[in-house]
């Protein structure tokens, strides 16, 4: 059975390249294209649902995290992959945080398109500059590690939580009262135990540890 795809992006052009491109890879299929949120949630309703769903941010109705929450409560099964012009951090852990499998700039290569699709796919995710390989061994990593206890204190922990979020590491700071360079620090110490090396990478692990939960 070929796995269904569906485009929301509202450049009409763009949208159509995608949608021609993936309708001649192998084992994919594009169940429809929608400019917009709602037109989105109106296939969704009549029962159009998509295994992947490519997600453009910017959208004249509604914004990518606002769709990102929805689907997460109502659609939990289609696994989204975000469209994007760059990749703030900020934003990719936000989306991460609301179920988002990974993203995809919009200057990739065909390749890459193919490579990402094929990623969520088999293994859930796609991994990218931030999302990076070495995650899928932490997602089924032990607490422990030749002996080492992983685990964080209880300002890590806090850290943790707030940084699961677009919030940024000033921001963080201030409602943490301590000073930038703290925060560092916390950074470090879990980018140390967890061993990842991105803030999207510490979001997953959080996400998996049960530490902060996807609402």
């Amino acid at each position: 059975m070929n796995t269904s795809v569906a485009i929301v992006e509202d450049h009409n052009l763009f949208a159509q390249l995608i949608s021609d491109l993936i309708q001649k890879f192998e084992g994919y299929e594009v169940s429809f294209v929608a400019e917009a949120g709602r037109p989105l949630f109106g296939y969704l309703q009549r029962n159009l649902i998509p295994d992947i769903l490519l997600l453009d941010l910017h959208l004249p109705d509604m914004d990518g995290e606002e769709i990102a929450k929805t689907l997460k409560e109502k659609y939990p099964d289609v696994k989204i992959l975000v469209l994007t012009h760059d990749a703030a951090e900020e934003q990719i852990v936000k989306l991460v945080s609301l179920g988002a499998r990974g993203y995809l700039l919009k200057n990739c290569s065909i390749a890459e398109l193919k490579q990402a699709l094929n990623n969520v796919r088999t293994v859930g995710w796609h991994y990218s500059e931030l999302l990076t390989s070495g995650l899928i061994r932490n997602l089924n990593r032990p607490d422990k590690i030749n002996g080492h206890d992983m685990q964080l204190n209880d300002r890590e922990t806090e850290f943790v939580k707030l940084a699961c979020s677009d919030l940024r590491y000033k921001d963080i700071a201030d409602k943490m009262c301590v000073a930038e360079r703290t925060v560092d620090g916390y950074r470090e110490s879990v980018f140390q135990k967890w061993n990842v090396k991105s803030r999207v990478g510490m979001a997953i692990e959080a996400i998996r540890r049960g530490i902060y939960k996807v609402k």
